[in-house]
């Protein structure tokens, strides 16, 4: 007989079924409030089994989701070389990413997440945790303006996403990469790296 390597064949629907408890767990609890014990309790099935099928925590959380993407992945490339290009590097792949192929599911989610409080709450975590999070603690800013200045530039970037992708407001909608590079770069970079007003 000859054994078979690799991942053993899984069932679709207990995949299903451990996908639908983590999106309740997610959205009820938080990123950080939802455990892998807890989701497999609730799907029926052994923990082991959710690392089986997604591996980690963040992986599970980012198909849950149906991100198109790890951001784990793309952060890094984009915090890499000189720190006065950051804001240029950052705008450059998002709108590379949103241009792709994963911008049109990229589109449904922020769709979904502005018609659904339900899908917001998830929305709004995967950006706090997978997204945030990993800038602040790789960019050096002081820790206490660090939340406030993520938020700006990502309330930056989720407005260039739904006035270019979802509304398609003209001329932004279709004016080169490189345009909207040099206009919007420096405004991220000031967020980032600029003095913020004293409240």
């Amino acid at each position: 007989m000859v054994r078979r390597t690799g991942r053993r064949p899984g069932n679709p629907d207990t995949r299903d079924a451990i996908l639908a408890a983590a999106r309740t767990a997610f959205a009820e609890k938080g990123y950080d409030g939802a455990s892998i014990r807890a989701i497999a309790t609730s799907a029926g099935v052994d923990p082991a089994l959710v690392h089986h099928y997604f591996g980690t925590k963040d992986k599970l959380f980012l198909a849950s989701m149906n991100a198109p993407l790890d951001p784990g992945e793309i952060i890094p490339e984009v915090l890499a070389g000189d720190p006065d290009g950051l804001g240029e590097r950052l705008v450059t792949m998002f709108l590379t990413i949103w241009d792709s192929p994963a911008g049109k599911a990229g589109v449904g989610l922020l769709r979904s997440a502005v018609s659904s409080e339900w899908t917001a709450r998830l929305f709004r975590d995967f950006v706090v945790t997978q997204v945030l999070r990993r800038v602040m603690g790789a960019v050096p800013m002081p820790p206490e303006e660090a939340p406030l200045r993520v938020s700006l530039v990502a309330s930056q970037l989720a407005g260039l996403a739904m006035v270019r992708y979802v509304i398609k407001v003209e001329p932004l909608a279709s004016a080169p990469r490189e345009v909207l590079v040099a206009a919007v770069g420096p405004t991220i970079q000031r967020y980032v790296f600029g003095e913020l007003p004293k409240g």
